[in-house]
């Protein structure tokens, strides 16, 4: 049997894999798009007038706009729902876990603003558009699970029992969220507040 070179592996690449690809570069930007301009101003047409890509092409991957918000947002999502994981597994302390997470929940306000309005945006969308919602639920229980991996941590680093359920802890420090990202970078030390906010609320989800 003869040998595959590597051109011919490279070559061999599954037509689904094509696809998706293409479909992820589409999503990377859409989101630039959707980031600027919002869900209710942005149309297929202007995400493809600020990509690589033409028209045609973006309509030939994604039959609406609703489809592709739908993919690039689970695809950020997907991307999102690690991001305390490190902080989680490599703390050794309650103090020292509560302090990575105040400072990377700043980090990511800092960092990906345009990204969280977007959502946030999505998510009051979907109470107007019911096929939005299914996407946007499923969206919203991976971030509840990402939260709560972190204050049961918390609770077992520090030795006692969690007060509360789930979507309580996710309500609570999404609230949280969500008031300083609304008001950065308008406000003064906005980002230092929520830092002081979870500090205080976390302990008081516990026993």
């Amino acid at each position: 049997m003869g040998r595959t070179t590597g051109a011919s592996r490279r070559s061999a690449v599954r037509p689904v894999d094509k696809f998706d690809q293409r479909r992820d570069q589409l999503a990377e930007s859409a989101l630039l798009t959707l980031g600027e301009l919002g869900y209710a101003r942005t149309s297929l047409r202007e995400i493809a007038n600020n990509s690589p890509f033409s028209h045609g092409v973006v309509h030939y991957y994604f039959k609406d706009k609703l489809e592709l918000v739908i993919y690039s947002v689970r695809y950020y999502k997907a991307r999102c729902v690690t991001r305390y994981d490190h902080v989680v597994e490599s703390s050794t302390t309650p103090e020292e876990l509560l302090s990575g997470f105040a400072a990377k929940l700043g980090q990511t306000i800092r960092d990906e603003a345009a990204m969280h309005r977007l959502w946030y945006d999505l998510r009051t969308q979907s109470m107007f558009e019911p096929d939005l919602r299914e996407a946007v639920d499923m969206i919203d229980e991976t971030l509840a699970q990402m939260i709560w991996r972190v204050v049961t941590r918390y609770a077992e680093l520090s030795g006692r029992e969690l007060a509360l359920e789930p979507g309580t802890a996710y309500g609570m420090l999404d609230g949280l969220f969500q008031q300083a990202l609304l008001a950065y970078p308008g406000a003064s030390g906005v980002l230092d507040q929520l830092s002081d906010q979870v500090r205080c609320v976390v302990p008081r989800m516990l026993a």
